[in-house]
């Protein structure tokens, strides 16, 4: 017999072993782990702890991202309260950002908006953009994430307006030194999924691995959707 038809007439006769109990102890297997000979039972055993072991990683995993998940959610709700609770709607944009550095612990954020209302376009929030960058906001249809590779909006970081609040003496230091970027477009809530984009929400950090593009965006997206509906107030009505 080959080893298959071996392999098939075992699983076919599941009660050969428990028939035959005497073999699982003089049938001898090599360890995997050294030279000597072990027996079927301790093989079998010695799998069994392999797997055992595989298991307690997978769930030790899965407690991990489970206590991560729930430290985020906190933070979110820490973070929605303040928004929310903010009623001068020139703030509200400092209130977004400031609470992102926080809350979150993000090093740089800001924002800047466009086409509001009249009111409130003379505010730094909603200074001059340039083309390409409403064009690229208009593009994003998930957050996106991942090295800066020179994005205009990242020069924002370190502005006036920026949640790190430095001065324009080393503004430019604080820009250069962001390696990753999050960029997450603010729509007007009340248009759906293809509402025109009014604005611009950026993280950024020297660290290339605080936002990378294999990172899940469920929660920034949230972000997104709480700030644009909270800044939706500063819209023409």
């Amino acid at each position: 017999m080959n080893p298959r038809e071996v392999a098939d007439y075992l699983l076919d006769n599941p009660d050969f072993f428990a028939e035959n109990a005497e073999l699982l102890g003089s049938i001898r297997l090599s360890n995997p782990h050294g030279k000597a000979a072990v027996s079927l039972q301790e093989r079998q055993m010695e799998m069994l702890r392999d797997k055992n072991k595989q298991l307690e990683r997978r769930l030790a995993e899965l407690l991990r991202y489970g206590h991560e998940n729930d430290s985020i959610s906190s933070k979110f709700n820490r973070w929605t309260v303040r928004v929310i609770s903010q009623r001068d709607p020139y703030t509200l944009p400092a209130t977004i950002s400031e609470g992102l550095c926080d809350v979150f612990d993000v090093p740089h954020a800001a924002l800047r908006v466009w086409d509001i209302d009249e009111a409130f376009r003379q505010a730094d929030f909603a200074r001059q953009v340039g083309e390409e960058v409403r064009i690229f906001a208009t593009s994003l249809d998930a957050p996106y994430c991942g090295a800066n590779t020179g994005f205009a909006a990242a020069q924002w970081l370190g502005a006036s307006n920026s949640a790190s609040a430095v001065s324009s003496s080393n503004a430019s230091d604080a820009q250069a030194e962001i390696q990753s970027v999050a960029l997450i477009a603010l729509r007007d809530p009340q248009g759906g999924p293809d509402a025109p984009v009014f604005g611009l929400l950026v993280m950024g950090s020297p660290d290339p691995r605080r936002f990378h593009d294999g990172m899940a965006t469920d929660f920034l997206s949230q972000i997104g959707a709480l700030s644009s509906a909270a800044l939706s107030r500063l819209l023409p009505h």
